[in-house]
């Protein structure tokens, strides 16, 4: 990696407004205060953003200024423009995007294309490269298509014959990156088509800003800036370069902090910040060189993330951000837009339903032996091809409920009271042909939340979820924790408000969050192995495990399990011993 850091390379976006602005002394300032408290081992240097162009002098001295420091020096565009001379106006353009329809923008794109890799050996695309135009000559093209097959088949035509063909035909051995933005969900109505265009581009980038997650537009869960890595490195193995995130509407340095926690914990190679401007001279820079070099000795030798599988097929939508809320639960998620035929334990949501036969595949999944979970969402759309198949006769009566109270059923019974109300869809079943694990109730009302049944060598349980999926996080850790042992099986950790990281070698890395309330609270390390004590690997402190017995489906088990105290903004790292 750079000479930072072993794990990663610190990463700094100049957009062209900025980049147009440089004085050379300023330029200087600048990347003495960035190399003090961030640590410079490569920028992305912007040629065009808006209706900015940046002169090719100005980009020669920005780049052997810094490549003189030993910084690594690549392109960037942002596909966006202002009205010019010879396109067509009055076009409502979000975020004064391209009209790919447009014969002057199509040419403009190409010359910006062009003029880029005229300078630079690699060049990303920033994440507004995409379309939502709706013009009037958009709507001639788009004919009887709908709007987001249109776009999908447009932008295979940009990305092919304006960005990727004009940038190789200067510069034969250029490097071209595409940065897709933090909202995977919406990918496929605007045009980004990651399966077609893994194709096309040499390599991806992503989007992990999540930002104040409840007082932003998108609301993303913050774990969304480990997940969305994931999920992009399992789309283009080994070419999701980084991870890429911002200051805005932040608040608070842990929240800035946190998502290039994630994105380090994720396995990004590079952490990118944009951008320049912002981080001079702001209070939340001056930690991150701190912080993310205690990440860098912890990443050593872990290898691979590893977690539960969710099938999350490419131009899908539905339960959206919901694997995510399960990460903020302490449940580690891997999710892949291939269906993982091979994985022990799997997580299928609305969003699986892309897959036209998902039902098909979920049956040979299960009768081979795997344990999978669908959701209601799975449920609603699905439910009349899984009786058919003989999966479970589950059914959703449409009706929703109150939830105050929670059981947890069998040897582990227990009732939890007094509750935060929350609305659930209710679920009907067969009982003693299926079994629900965890019920849900209100004053004389009660039905199951999660619910098991067998199939051939397998399992197939059926996950209720609440109206706000938020709601999860105020359920008592007893009933979280039955679903915990659904997807973890005996490898888990008990308790709220962190996530669990977990990877190749047999570590995990344990992460809470500073929000709500922030204050400490202890969490409980299962395993089904027979070990002696959890190690806080930095420390080297021994937390003693504790042998337990317990019933479970007229089972005995045995399992230990060690207490740790997690502290808001204080990752640890911790093995088995």
């Amino acid at each position: 990696m750079g000479k930072h850091f072993k794990n990663y390379n610190m990463v700094v976006y100049i957009p062209a407004a900025v980049a147009a602005s440089f004085t050379q002394e300023k330029l200087a300032q600048d990347y003495a205060y960035l190399e003090k408290y961030v640590g410079l081992d490569k920028v992305y240097l912007e040629t065009h953003r808006g209706g900015c162009d940046v002169e090719a002098d100005q980009l020669r001295m920005i780049k052997s200024f810094l490549e003189e420091k030993g910084v690594e020096v690549s392109g960037g565009i942002t596909t966006t423009i202002d009205d010019f001379e010879g396109a067509e106006g009055g076009k409502q353009r979000l975020f004064g995007t391209f009209c790919y329809t447009d014969p002057a923008m199509r040419e403009r794109m190409k010359e910006i294309s062009e003029y880029t890799a005229g300078l630079f050996d690699e060049i990303i695309l920033d994440d507004f490269y995409f379309t939502n135009c709706s013009c009037e000559r958009c709507i001639r093209e788009k004919g009887d298509r709908d709007w987001t097959t249109f776009r999908r088949e447009l932008m295979r035509d940009v990305s092919e014959n304006l960005i990727v063909k004009p940038i190789k035909k200067v510069n034969p051995g250029a490097r071209v990156i595409i940065k897709y933005p933090n909202w995977r969900e919406s990918y496929h109505y605007t045009g980004y088509v990651p399966e077609v265009q893994r194709d096309i581009f040499d390599a991806t980038y992503t989007g992990t800003e999540t930002r104040s997650t409840a007082y932003t537009d998108q609301h993303l869960p913050e774990y969304l800036s480990y997940s969305l890595v994931r999920y992009m490195e399992n789309a283009w193995p080994e070419r999701n370069g980084g991870g890429w995130f911002d200051t805005y509407q932040c608040w608070s340095v842990d929240r800035y902090l946190e998502q290039a926690y994630l994105t380090a914990f994720a396995g990004a190679k590079e952490l990118m910040h944009f951008m320049w401007k912002d981080l001079i001279d702001n209070p939340f820079t001056a930690p991150m060189g701190l912080q993310i070099g205690k990440i860098d000795a912890m990443m050593d030798g872990v290898g691979k993330p590893q977690g539960v599988s969710v099938y999350i097929p490419f131009a899908s939508s539905g339960e959206n951000h919901l694997e995510m809320r399960l990460g903020m639960l302490g449940i580690p998620v891997e999710p892949t837009p291939f269906f993982p035929e091979k994985a022990g334990r799997l997580l299928l949501t609305e969003s699986s339903l892309a897959d036209g036969d998902i039902v098909e595949k979920l049956c040979k999944f299960v009768l081979d032996g795997g344990d999978a979970v669908i959701t209601t969402g799975f449920l609603r759309e699905a439910g009349e091809a899984l009786r058919a198949a003989g999966l479970t006769e589950a059914r959703l009566t449409g009706r929703r409920y109150s939830v105050t109270r929670y059981h947890v059923t069998g040897d582990m019974g227990g009732y939890y009271e007094h509750n935060k109300p929350a609305l659930f869809p209710e679920i009907v079943h067969g009982n003693n042909e299926s079994w629900s694990l965890l019920n849900g109730g209100d004053g004389d009302l009660h039905a199951s939340i999660f619910l098991c049944s067998t199939y051939g060598k397998g399992r197939l349980y059926v996950w209720a979820v609440p109206d706000n999926d938020g709601d999860l996080y105020a359920m008592p850790e007893a009933a979280v924790d039955v679903i915990k042992r659904a997807l973890c099986g005996s490898e888990y950790v008990s308790g709220r408000g962190f996530s669990a990281f977990t990877y190749q070698d047999g570590s995990m890395i344990l992460y809470r969050y500073v929000k709500g309330d922030p204050r400490p609270e202890k969490v409980r390390v299962i395993t089904g192995k027979e070990v002696k004590a959890l190690v806080d690997v930095t420390t080297g402190r021994r937390f003693p495990a504790q042998k337990k017995q317990r019933h479970e489906n007229f089972r005995m088990l045995t399992e230990y399990e060690a207490e740790v105290l997690l502290v808001p903004g204080v990752f640890g790292k911790y093995r088995w011993e």
